[in-house]
């Protein structure tokens, strides 16, 4: 232990090996259980948010879409801020902006208030995020890590299921508000746990790709912001003021722009000469590539699928936030009972076929909404396929993180955490707008043109029985949207290499 702490002390911080990692990670697992319950906590209290604001489907979306944009665009540098000033300060600093603004979300007086409050707040949860998971790899020994990515996966998994399990009750007993109010005493305690149990590890020194930041958040928005609002203006120019002149701009213009930026960011981090944002050698890795391609449809998977699932029941079976909460009581309960021990038993075993099996049984889980979402058959019905995804889930979210982290060396854990946890996050992201374009489209295909703006059901009225077939048949074709894209992470997970092979 002497030798420890002089190795620490050599580092500039103060480390005890003989210390126990799990107070400080389960400490840390408080702050990240709420930042993703955030990210789909607003789902269940769309067609209220719409009400008190007198706003429709496309603008309340973007109440989610700005917290997942601003979460997921600095999560390249802030792996990198963990890395450079340590994992607890950056998750203490993340941890207060992020209580701070869930304050400021809940007293929101207008949409667009609610929409900037929750870019502060995805800034916060961008500073949080990565360290959790860098926590991990560099205070568990590798041979140890199966039972704390069982609990990360599990964390993961049930906070984007159990966000509007939560969501519903909030909003039934108190108000939309109180899915924001709830975080900041959280928020405050597991402050003080952090500061407490969290200890002060090793840190690296790390230049900053500011030119990365700029390039990767302008294509990103663009990329996000086209999709998500191209069906409202047809595909076709949306007018921009600039300096108070009023331009038309292409929606795939503004897409085309974004891939460019995107591609030229890629470009930038294989020629700069300052340290990339991206290194290079994570990608050696094939198992760590691919594991990045299946989180990310994952994250799009677990944005995407929620929102027309609620629309649905709220808005055309006159479902309760609490009722439609209860749809989400069988995902949590068979994902939080099982990704524990899923995680521990696939610690020496190839976890390659489970994962894939976890995928296969999301996707059906999805097309088994999909098929009904029919107003001829009870909405509790939906507890069979609810109960499908939770025990999938847990096959997928902490087993993939295993395969991801198991290669990399302790020195890259905050950048390699950064970059996966940004994938997921960029897959949210785009979940989100794909989402938003594939209800529109499907709506003004069913109800005619219109129909998503104007938020159909969204007023608290009964919806006419001539509106409701429509508006059911929409929200059930835009489930297959998840269903088919789940088949891209199998083929990822196919040619994944067996463990111990880079």
């Amino acid at each position: 232990m002497r030798g420890a702490l002089r190795r620490g002390r050599r580092c500039g911080v103060h480390v005890d090996d003989s210390r126990s990692p799990w107070p400080g990670f389960l400490s840390m697992i408080i702050g990240f259980f709420m930042i993703l319950v955030d990210s789909t906590i607003v789902t269940i209290a769309m067609p209220h948010i719409m009400r008190s604001f007198d706003t429709g489907i496309n603008n309340v979306i973007w109440v989610t879409s700005a917290y997942l944009l601003a979460y997921a665009v600095p999560l390249l540098i802030t792996g990198r801020l963990g890395d450079r000033f340590g994992p607890k300060p950056i998750f203490l600093l993340g941890l207060f902006i992020f209580t701070a603004s869930s304050l400021w979300c809940g007293l929101a007086g207008s949409i667009g208030m609610l929409i900037l409050a929750r870019v502060v707040q995805g800034l916060g949860a961008a500073l949080m995020a990565p360290q959790t998971m860098a926590v991990i790899m560099r205070t568990f020994p590798v041979e140890r890590r199966g039972a704390p990515m069982g609990l990360w996966g599990s964390v993961a998994g049930i906070a984007m299921l159990v966000g509007p399990l939560l969501g519903g009750f909030l909003v039934d007993a108190a108000g939309w508000e109180w899915i924001f109010f709830i975080n900041v005493p959280v928020g405050i305690a597991a402050m003080v746990l952090v500061a407490v149990n969290v200890p002060r590890l090793e840190t690296h020194s790390h230049s900053f790709d500011l030119v990365g930041v700029a390039l990767s958040a302008v294509g990103l928005f663009l990329i996000v912001f086209g999709i998500q609002e191209g069906e409202t203006y047809a595909w076709g120019n949306m007018p921009v003021i600039v300096f108070g002149a009023t331009l038309q701009v292409p929606i795939f213009g503004m897409i085309a722009v974004g891939v460019v930026a995107m591609g030229v960011f890629i470009w930038w981090q294989r020629v700069t000469r300052s340290e990339p944002l991206v290194p290079l050698q994570l990608f050696a890795d094939r198992n760590y590539v691919l594991s990045n391609t299946a989180i990310s449809v994952m994250g799009l998977v677990a944005a995407a699928s929620n929102i027309p699932l609620f629309l649905y029941v709220q808005s055309a079976r006159g479902f309760t936030p609490s009722q439609s909460a209860v749809l989400m009581i069988p995902m949590a309960v068979a994902s939080g009972l099982l990704s524990p021990f899923i995680g521990r038993f696939l610690q020496d075993r190839d976890p390659r076929p489970w994962i894939a099996g976890g995928l296969v049984g999301l996707a059906a889980a999805m097309a088994w909404y999909g098929l009904w979402l029919d107003p001829s058959r009870s909405p509790w019905w939906l507890l069979l396929p609810s109960l499908l995804v939770g025990v999938s889930s847990s096959f997928i979210w902490g087993p993939l993180a295993l395969v991801a982290t198991r290669n990399l060396p302790r020195d890259l854990a905050g950048a390699g955490s950064g970059v996966y946890n940004t994938t997921r996050q960029i897959g949210s992201v785009l979940g989100s707008a794909a989402i938003a374009a594939v209800m529109s489209a499907r709506l003004t295909a069913e109800l005619g043109p219109g129909a998503a703006a104007q938020g159909e059901g969204s007023s608290g009225a009964a919806m006419p029985p001539q509106v409701v077939e429509g508006f059911s048949a929409a929200m059930g074709q835009s489930m297959f949207l998840p269903a088919g894209l789940l088949l891209l992470a199998v083929v990822s997970v196919a040619f994944m290499r067996p463990p111990g092979r880079a």
